[in-house]
């Protein structure tokens, strides 16, 4: 997901460390609707989520879920510390 924001110019999305889950600047709140579709995240990432602001019960980091085509139509948020 977070190449595809990249590619897309999708502001907010910083990304800095490349999308190798340290640095948390990819942080997005996945609608409550779409969560089952994102899956579960990993260790590495809930510790990585744990140190960032506005972290929400959906929050994922976006280089960490592998979009498909039953994703088409996702709702994500931002968080307020990233626009």
């Amino acid at each position: 997901m977070m190449q595809t924001a990249i590619d897309n110019g999708i502001p907010g999305i910083d990304a800095d460390c490349g999308g190798v889950c340290a640095c948390g600047t990819c942080h997005v709140i996945v609608d409550e609707t779409w969560i089952d579709a994102v899956g579960v995240a990993n260790d590495d990432e809930i510790m990585m989520l744990d140190l960032t602001p506005e972290k929400a019960k959906t929050s994922r980091l976006s280089c960490q879920i592998k979009t498909t085509a039953a994703m088409d139509g996702m709702i994500v948020r931002l968080p307020e510390f990233q626009m």
